[in-house]
């Protein structure tokens, strides 16, 4: 482990506050450590790894594809990218067509690109605008980094792209929109930003609001989608049906990867987008024995029945320690408890690894909870036993 730390000091940039642990193996929702010790996972990889570590269907299906071949280009054919965008849309239950990317914030680009193509190409006023919500999270890059509603987040990397608006709420959505507008993009549940739900009902609103001005609504579900919230896209549990919708995340399973599902199939031309890795054999051979593992465990019920005892766990964490948290925030498997402090929950967190379990910080001093779909009852039982030790002293 020194050495790896010695390594990492010098020869890799410094852009992460790292903890001082080093995981070698994992099974499930249990890691382990360089020195041999044991960890529930409540983190999944910041939502990543929703089929939990080593998951056996996954790890197959891939060695199986690096056996026979792992890249060419999208000049040609790739039989697991149309299949894993058939799975994808279909289980959706959208009418849309996919665009594989590697990332996040590079689907959430896609989005950007396709809505802004969109605006160029309906009426002749070009509309560009696009409003997101104060306390989003978009992505790194300098044009996802400028559509996040988060100030601090702007620091030091301008000249930005122009024409991000942001709205305090959903509410001040529609008096934003002017002739320039083209999409509105939304997280319908936060995730850097504190693990915050949007209103059913004003969502709803909105999607009916936006399709009766023409102007696109974009759905940002990097993090609540590929059954994280319960249904495969949060949007199916809104009850939408947005134009264009980014995913990525636990979509891999661990692999990179990221992608742009749209009902807007005619706006993009050859060559006004592209990706050199994107969809390639390896990346959608993960996602299609994902999608494949999750639609099983949530039409079989025991993703319902995971989630109920997880949020009953959580739940009585929460109120043996009612003096150190405000609320309880969240959706499905992707929760938080909003800390009394920002002291109290960096405390919270180092206690927790010292005692064996890993959790998340996010906005609004935010306790995050993002375990693996298929996390055990035992592995929760002994994630919240760990935990419980880790407040004792606070």
């Amino acid at each position: 482990m020194s050495n790896i730390k010695e390594l990492d000091k010098k020869y890799v940039l410094p852009t992460y506050a790292r903890a001082d642990v080093e995981f070698v193996s994992g099974k499930n929702a249990r890691l382990v450590d360089s020195d041999g010790k044991e960890y529930i996972d409540f983190t999944s990889g910041i939502g990543v790894v929703s089929v939990g570590h080593a998951n056996e269907r996954v790890n197959n299906a891939i060695c199986e594809q690096l056996s026979k071949i792992t890249h060419v280009s999208n000049l040609y054919n790739i039989a697991p990218q149309a299949v894993a965008a058939q799975k994808i849309v279909e289980t959706s239950g959208y009418d849309m067509q996919c665009f594989f990317g590697n990332s996040g914030a590079e689907a959430n680009e896609g989005a950007i690109k396709i809505a802004r193509k969109f605006g160029e190409r309906d009426g002749e006023v070009k509309r560009y605008k696009v409003i997101t919500l104060q306390n989003s999270f978009h992505g790194r890059t300098i044009t996802t980094v400028k559509a996040t509603g988060q100030e601090a987040m702007h620091n030091y990397f301008g000249p930005f792209p122009d024409g991000f608006v942001y709205a305090d709420n959903i509410d001040q959505v529609e008096s934003l929109i002017d002739d320039h507008t083209t999409a509105v993009m939304i997280e319908l549940v936060q995730g850097e930003g504190g693990v915050q739900p949007q209103d059913k009902a004003e969502v709803q609103a909105l999607a009916k609001m936006l399709k009766s001005k023409n102007v696109l609504l974009i759905v940002d579900e990097v993090q609540t989608g590929v059954y994280r919230t319960g249904e495969f896209l949060a949007s199916n549990l809104y009850e939408i049906e947005p134009d264009i919708i980014t995913l990525a995340k636990g979509l891999g399973g661990g692999v990179p990867i990221g992608v742009v599902m749209t009902s807007l199939k005619g706006v993009l031309s050859a060559g006004d987008h592209g990706s050199t890795f994107g969809g390639n054999y390896l990346s959608t051979t993960a996602a299609c024995a994902v999608i494949d593992v999750l639609k099983e465990y949530a039409e079989s019920g025991e993703l319902a029945k995971t989630t109920d005892y997880f949020q009953q766990e959580l739940e009585k964490f929460y109120s043996a320690h009612r003096r150190m948290f405000t609320s309880k925030v969240g959706i499905g498997m992707m929760c938080g408890l909003r800390v009394k402090n920002a002291d109290t929950l960096a405390q919270i967190i180092s206690n927790a690894r010292d005692e064996g379990v890993m959790v998340l910080k996010a906005g609004r001093n935010t306790l995050r909870f993002l375990p693996p779909l298929t996390i055990t009852k035992e592995e929760i039982d002994e994630g919240f036993n760990s935990l419980n030790r880790a407040v004792a002293s606070l």
